[in-house]
């Protein structure tokens, strides 16, 4: 791991202290701050944006049970007065900001996040400081969060891809890192403002809390001001775990007595059938993981990759197919959605699953090319992107405990070859299926 010293000026009592700032992947800077709060930077040459990420560790997963959906609540309800400004106050500082607002719940973290313009970075900061320490919390707003976060929930019946898949993750993974992102109905009606802001103060833990900017920025600035900003006493970031759920590394699940049935089926009566399916593979920390990677891509990278070929082209079985590498810090699975008519479901989901178990007994040359082609191209597409790359750097970070440079992954996706992927696949057979469907007809498994 390379090193280098950068300077950092803090006046203090009239003298200069230096620090020793990390250099982490090659372009990538880290520093972590006295309450143990990690800051991440990977600057981009020629581009006049900057965006961030703060990663919080309350994600569905990490909240207590019967308060599914409090993490989107959360997300909304911060925003609705911070500091001494009103919920109309902070949204005009914001948008007079030029703020490109994202927000998202994961299984393990509520990431809070912005694109702007770079020379507007500082005034931002501030801002979220005060939306992540010194939230209004007032129970007025919180209904009307609330009310959207069921709303959200509800809307899903008009999006039955989404909501199969939401479903199918449910279904795959042990409790409760499988629990929905989106929320339960019954539990986001029961939830309180009181409950809800527990859940803001035991999680907004900053000890465990992830920074991450890329674009055009000063790093020793951030650092100076995210210090200055968040500077809380560690005994007051550290945050109360609560007993069966994820654990501060995020490993612990407990099981909650579910029975989790490898088939289930939503009735609906629209015209399609919409199959979800998933099945275990390796996690990104295996040595085989950019095997899996291009493996999935022969499956799924484009119009003449397997599963569209197959299923779509040759048979005409459904309207819309696609597989996809799905990772969680603790287990990893590959997911697959299919639409299609009723008629014919059953023979969509055979094909499907043939397809998956057959890619072992063969792949050809051209195919293990393209599929690297793609997720260069990929890649190379992430990297132009500041959003991208500082959310890269930040998932990176929480998976793998370091952040991996552009150059690194490239060169791991050239390594591989078809020997090797064929040898994945030999050694990790695509078995167990989970499956999932929303429609008007069950298939068979």
């Amino acid at each position: 791991m390379n090193f280098c010293l950068l300077v950092e000026f803090l006046f203090l009592d009239n003298t200069i202290r230096y620090k020793r700032y990390e250099k982490m992947a090659e372009n990538v800077d880290k520093h972590i701050l006295k309450n143990g709060m990690v800051v991440l930077g990977e600057p981009m040459v020629g581009v006049e944006s900057v965006a961030f990420g703060f990663m919080l560790p309350a994600g569905a997963a990490r909240i207590p049970e019967g308060c599914c959906g409090a993490s989107n609540v959360i997300t909304d309800w911060i925003f609705r007065g911070a500091g001494d400004k009103n919920s109309r106050e902070l949204g005009d500082a914001l948008d007079g900001l030029g703020l490109h607002r994202a927000s998202s719940v994961s299984s393990s973290n509520i990431t809070l996040g912005a694109a702007l313009e770079a020379g507007n970075l500082t005034e931002a900061l501030e801002l979220y400081a005060d939306i992540i320490l010194r939230a209004s919390l007032k129970e007025d707003q919180f209904e009307l969060a609330k009310q959207l976060a069921i709303d959200s929930v509800r809307a899903l019946d008009d999006e039955p891809r989404q909501k199969v898949m939401l479903k199918l993750r449910e279904q795959f993974y042990p409790p409760p890192l499988g629990r929905s992102t989106a929320g339960n109905i019954e539990e986001l009606k029961v939830i309180t403002a009181e409950q809800t802001g527990q859940i803001v103060k035991d999680n907004f833990n900053l000890s465990q809390t992830i920074f991450a900017v890329a674009g055009k920025y000063d790093f020793d600035s951030i650092c100076r001001q995210i210090e200055d900003l968040f500077a809380t006493n560690i005994s007051t970031a550290l945050g109360t775990p609560y007993e069966g759920r994820l654990s501060a590394e995020g490993s612990e699940t407990k099981d909650d007595g579910r029975e989790r049935s490898k088939y289930v089926h939503i009735d609906n009566e629209g015209a399609q059938v919409h199959i979800g399916l998933m099945t275990e593979t390796v996690k990104p920390t295996d040595e085989d993981y950019y095997n899996a990677r291009v493996a999935v891509s022969v499956l799924s990278g484009g119009m003449s990759a397997r599963l569209f070929t197959e299923v779509r082209e040759k048979r005409g079985l459904c309207y819309a197919i696609g597989a996809r590498y799905h990772s969680l810090k603790e287990a990893a699975g590959i997911m697959c959605y299919a639409g299609t008519i009723p008629e014919k479901a059953q023979e969509t989901l055979d094909v499907i699953i043939g397809e998956f178990e057959r890619l072992g007994e063969g792949i050809s040359e051209a195919e293990i090319s393209r599929a690297k082609v793609g997720l260069k191209s990929a890649l190379i597409l992430q990297s132009e992107s500041s959003s991208s790359r500082a959310g890269a750097i930040g998932s990176d970070y929480y998976m793998l405990g370091r952040v991996r440079s552009l150059d690194e992954i490239k060169n791991k996706i050239e390594q591989t070859t078809t020997n090797l992927v064929l040898d994945f696949l030999r050694n990790n057979k695509f078995k167990g299926f989970t499956v999932v469907t929303i429609g008007p007809k069950k298939v068979s498994i």
